[in-house]
């Protein structure tokens, strides 16, 4: 959900991009970006116009070789996403393969030590079934073991505490339409220094997604190409929202007290938890004797309510609640009413 600021940005004119004042637009984001990430002296980012696989493919491509040997961790639908964009760029890979809802251990983390990895992907959150790995905990793994360390914090950014600095996190990805609570359409990229240097020096055959030309258009506030005007103009308020409402840390809690909340108020109805390690941004469940799928489409339909269905093979097994944005502890409350009025209608089985 977006604040009525940002919703009313949307229905703006959206103005000429090539000017000085959006390039100060645009070099006020960096800098609240990487104020919010945590991130190392000398990162930089990119704000590219395309959902976050755009972004994910983009770090594959710029960021590995064929020469390169990159450990997978692949616990649900964003983490295979990773496998698959090394499988069709050729990159040499392993997998981490973790059951649905599985937290990684270190004891598994640590049986790849020592194999001459180059690079790990891990999605921090893996949204599918709203596992938070310990980004620290394989950051440790990652310095230990001399490997670049792309993290994809799409849902865990401003969700999830994440200090890219602290961890060694080379790469940080997130988008427009989680924490950010803006439309979908703009993929960030944030850099530390040694992926920037990478990144320069990398022989990429792509126009689009050569963060190199990405990067050396940021240092003038602009982008290669026609980006998402009014979504970037979006993000500048919502980023300066969450500056005056106390920073990253403040939103961090209050997305955790929101996530706190609902499942407090679900933990007697008929559902089961499927994380072992939750995080904060969703709260995915398992319905008991009912198609998941169905319960978001009796919300959507008869109760005006939209949570998130899942895809893939945990479409009938899996729906998703989420806790970022504009959302209030009673938006949770007229979810849970609504679930319970479905209940005594008979069309959840207890």
């Amino acid at each position: 959900m977006s604040s009525d600021e940002v919703r009313a940005i949307g229905g703006e004119q959206v103005p000429y991009f090539r000017t000085p004042e959006f390039s100060a637009v645009m070099l006020e984001n960096e800098k609240l970006i990487l104020k919010f990430a945590k991130a190392p002296s000398g990162s930089k980012a990119v704000f590219m116009t395309n959902s976050s696989t755009g972004s994910m493919e983009a770090v594959v491509m710029n960021c590995f070789t064929s020469t390169d040997k990159v450990l997978v961790i692949d616990g649900g639908s964003f983490g295979h996403r990773f496998v698959e964009l090394c499988e069709i760029h050729e990159i040499p890979h392993e997998i981490i393969k973790l059951n649905h809802g599985q937290k990684l251990t270190k004891e598994r983390l640590y049986e790849y030590d020592g194999q001459d990895f180059t690079g790990l992907l891990v999605n921090i959150d893996e949204t599918s079934t709203g596992v938070l790995y310990d980004s620290e905990m394989i950051g440790e793994f990652c310095k230990k073991n001399g490997i670049f360390y792309v993290c994809d914090c799409v849902s865990a950014f401003l969700a999830d505490p994440f200090d890219m600095a602290h961890c060694g996190a080379d790469v940080m990805i997130t988008g427009s339409q989680k924490v950010l609570a803006c439309p979908p359409g703009v993929s960030i990229i944030v850099l530390a220094p040694r992926a920037v240097e990478r990144v320069k020096n990398a022989k990429v055959k792509s126009m689009y997604f050569n963060l190199a030309d990405a990067l050396k258009n940021m240092e003038r506030g602009q982008t290669p190409f026609t980006p998402a005007v009014g979504i970037l103009r979006q993000i500048n308020a919502r980023l300066k929202e969450i500056k005056k409402e106390g920073g990253a840390d403040a939103e961090i809690a209050r997305v955790a007290a929101q996530a706190a909340d609902f499942r407090n108020k679900i933990k007697d109805l008929p559902f089961e938890f499927v994380s072992e390690s939750p995080a904060n941004g969703v709260t995915p469940l398992h319905p008991i004797n009912v198609d998941a799928y169905r319960i978001f489409e009796i919300l959507k339909d008869e109760y005006g309510i939209w949570i998130c269905p899942n895809g893939g093979d945990m479409k009938n097994t899996v729906f998703r609640v989420g806790h970022i944005g504009n959302l209030t502890h009673e938006d949770n409350t007229t979810l849970v009413n609504a679930i319970k009025d479905m209940l005594k209608r008979g069309l959840i089985l207890r």
